[in-house]
C-alpha cells in the first residue's frame, strides 16, 4: 500500500480531501482506520480506583456520543478497578472500549493486575516516558507482550511534554554534523516522530500485529501538530490518532483544536480525535465530545445530530427570542437524538433554521430542511414555517417556540419513522 498515492496533490470540488487508506485497527468493537468513519473518543478525569464516580462519568461520555473513552491506570488500586468498571458499564447495557492510560509504571501494573489487561479494549503507552535506560525496552516490550497475549490493540502515543529526552539528544548530535543542520524546532519534531515511529516497528519486532496499532504524536502548537502528522501520514500506514495536547480552557481550547485538526482531516489526515479542553469550572466533562461532533459534522465528514443554523443578529433584531429559541431547538433536538438514533435513522442528518429578520431568514428557512423566519424589529410579528423549501404554516404569538419543536418532532416523525418501519 502507498500512502502517498492516495493523497491527491489537487483537489476538485468542495469538501474534504479524499481519506488517507490507513490499516484498520479493531478495538473492542470499534473499527479505527481503514476507510471507517473518523471516531470521537475522550477521557474521563475521575479517580479511576473510585469505581463508582469513573463508571458514572465514562457512562455520561458514552451517552453525550464517545465511541471511546480513555482512563487513568496510575495504581494497583486503579487497575484493580478497571474490571469492576468494564462489568459495571455491561451491566448498565453500555459496551464502549475502554481504553487504559499508561505511563511509568504500566509494566508492573498489568503484571500485578492481569485481569486488568484482559478488561481494556485498547492500551495507550507514551514512548517518551515507558521506562529510562537500560529499563526502557524491557518495560516497552512487557507492555507489548501483554497486548499479544490478551489480542489488544495498542496506542504508541508521543508527546511533545514528555519527549523521548535519549532519541533527542542522539538526534541534536546528528544534526550538528549536517552540513546544513535543520533548526532546533525541526529537530524537535523528527524526535517526536521517529519516536513513535521507531517504537511501532519494535512493538511489530516483538509480535505485535502491525493492524493493532495506532500512533499519535501531540504538541500544544497548532502549527507544530500540522506538521508533524503530516510528515507521520506520509511515512507510514497506521492509523492515527490526533488532538492538540494541553488545547486550553474554554474558546481558545475549542478555536486551537478546531484550527489544527481541521486542516488535517481536511487533507484526509486522521482517523480518530479528542479535543483535549480544559473543563471550566462546574462545566460537564461532555462539551469536548460535543466540540468533537460538531467539528466532524460541519467539516461534511459524519452525522451526529441535527444542527442549527442561526443568524447571529444586528440592529434589526433587538429580540432576543430568536437566539432563546435556537437555544432550545439545539437542545431539543440534541436531547431527542439518543432516541432518535433507535427509532428514526436519519434524523441526525436533518437541517434547521431559526433566523432573526426578513433579510436573510426565508432564504435560509428554505435552505433547510425545516426553518422559521422570525419577525425583525418592526416587522409583522409572524413567523413563517418552510418546510423543503416550501412555506406550510404561519406561527404567531406566545407559543411560538412549543408550535414550532413540535413541528419539528412531526417533520422527524414523517420522514425518518416511515424509513424505519420499511426496514
Amino acid at each position: 500500500m502507498n500512502s502517498d498515492a492516495v493523497l491527491p496533490c489537487a483537489h476538485s470540488g468542495f469538501g474534504p480531501l479524499p481519506r488517507r487508506l490507513t490499516r484498520a485497527v479493531t478495538v473492542g468493537g470499534v473499527q479505527v482506520g481503514g476507510g471507517a468513519p473518523v471516531v470521537v473518543q475522550s477521557m474521563t478525569n475521575t479517580d479511576t480506583a473510585d469505581v463508582a464516580s469513573t463508571t458514572k462519568q465514562v457512562a455520561e461520555l458514552w451517552r453525550a456520543g464517545s465511541e471511546l473513552v480513555r482512563i487513568t491506570v496510575n495504581t494497583v488500586e486503579a487497575a484493580a478497578a478497571v474490571p469492576r468498571i468494564v462489568d459495571k458499564l455491561a451491566m448498565m447495557g453500555i459496551e464502549v472500549p475502554i481504553i487504559g492510560d499508561f505511563h511509568y509504571n504500566g509494566h508492573q501494573l498489568l503484571t500485578a493486575e492481569p485481569a486488568c489487561a484482559q478488561a481494556l479494549g485498547k492500551y495507550r503507552i507514551n514512548p517518551g516516558n515507558v521506562g529510562f535506560g537500560k529499563k526502557k525496552d524491557s518495560q516497552f516490550a512487557t507492555l507489548i507482550e501483554f497486548a499479544i497475549k490478551y489480542g489488544k490493540p495498542v496506542r504508541i502515543g508521543a508527546n511533545w511534554g514528555s519527549l523521548d529526552q535519549a532519541l533527542a539528544t542522539r538526534l541534536m548530535d546528528e544534526n550538528a554534523a549536517r552540513a546544513e543542520p535543520w533548526d532546533a524546532g525541526r529537530v524537535l519534531r523528527e524526535a517526536l516522530i521517529r519516536s513513535a515511529l521507531d517504537s511501532a516497528v519494535r512493538a511489530v519486532e516483538l509480535g505485535l500485529p502491525a493492524d493493532r496499532i495506532v500512533l499519535s504524536a501531540k504538541v500544544s502548537g497548532v502549527q507544530e501538530l500540522i506538521a508533524v502528522y503530516r510528515e507521520l501520514a506520509r511515512r507510514g500506514e497506521y492509523a492515527l490518532h490526533l488532538g492538540l495536547t494541553e488545547a486550553g480552557i474554554g474558546s481558545k481550547g475549542i478555536v486551537a483544536s478546531s484550527a489544527a485538526l481541521g486542516v488535517l482531516l481536511q487533507e484526509g489526515i486522521g482517523d480518530t480525535i479528542r479535543i483535549s479542553l480544559t473543563p471550566e469550572p462546574g462545566q460537564s466533562r461532555n462539551n469536548e465530545v460535543i466540540v468533537a461532533q460538531e467539528l466532524l459534522q460541519t467539516m461534511g465528514l459524519r452525522a451526529f445530530t441535527p444542527m442549527v443554523t442561526a443568524c447571529p443578529g444586528c440592529g434589526r433584531t433587538t429580540s432576543t427570542f430568536f437566539q432563546e429559541l435556537a437555544q432550545t431547538v439545539q437542545e431539543h433536538v440534541r436531547a431527542k437524538m439518543p432516541e432518535w438514533k433507535i427509532t428514526h435513522p436519519g434524523a441526525e442528518n436533518l437541517t434547521l433554521a431559526v433566523m432573526g429578520c426578513i433579510v436573510n431568514g426565508p432564504g435560509e428557512s428554505r435552505h433547510a430542511n425545516i426553518g422559521i423566519s422570525l419577525p425583525g424589529t418592526g416587522e409583522t410579528p409572524s413567523a413563517p414555517v418552510f418546510e423543503d423549501g416550501e412555506k406550510t404554516v404561519t406561527l404567531r404569538g406566545e407559543n411560538i417556540a412549543r408550535e414550532f419543536v413540535a413541528l419539528i418532532d412531526t417533520y422527524v416523525e414523517r420522514n425518518y419513522g416511515a424509513r424505519l418501519a420499511g426496514a
